[in-house]
């Protein structure tokens, strides 16, 4: 009996970090990110747990860690991780949050022109070329919430 109560009260707890990783994730991204959870067909059965668990680790344990660095820069950094890697949606993700975290376009197009040195060119470029569709993204959203 006790070991079944401390499964459940496991679960539950984890069921709780979740539920706390996708709000803070929502908090950052400006929109909810369970559409992006939603199993897909052909998907293995573990790939949800996968994807907990990656929530959790990613938007409970380490964004909101603020002692040594604060959001705006943890976005910044997640910016130019996300381009050096080539990895266009997580860096379309990445770019929604740094932009909610108060990062300005101007200050994204310099972190291009520093990966440009250092990550080349091309990376750079392709990763600009999201970063643009993401700023048209949300001068369109502009635009909507004004008419």
């Amino acid at each position: 009996m006790t070991t079944t109560t401390n499964r459940d009260d496991a679960h539950n707890a984890g069921d709780q970090r979740y539920a706390e990783a996708l709000e803070h994730a929502s908090q950052l991204l400006g929109r909810r990110l369970e559409t992006f959870l939603d199993p897909r067909p052909g998907e293995p059965a573990n790939g949800a747990e996968f994807k907990q668990l990656a929530t959790v680790h990613t938007f409970g344990d380490s964004w909101p860690r603020e002692e040594h660095l604060d959001t705006r820069t943890r976005a910044l950094v997640s910016v130019t991780i996300a381009a050096t890697l080539g990895t266009r949606e997580p860096l379309r993700g990445q770019l929604r949050i740094a932009l909610n975290s108060g990062v300005t376009p101007e200050e994204i197009v310099e972190t291009f022109i520093h990966l440009e040195a250092y990550a080349g060119a091309a990376r750079a470029f392709d990763s600009y070329e999201v970063a643009l569709q993401v700023f048209e993204e949300r001068a369109a959203a502009a635009a909507h919430d004004v008419d």
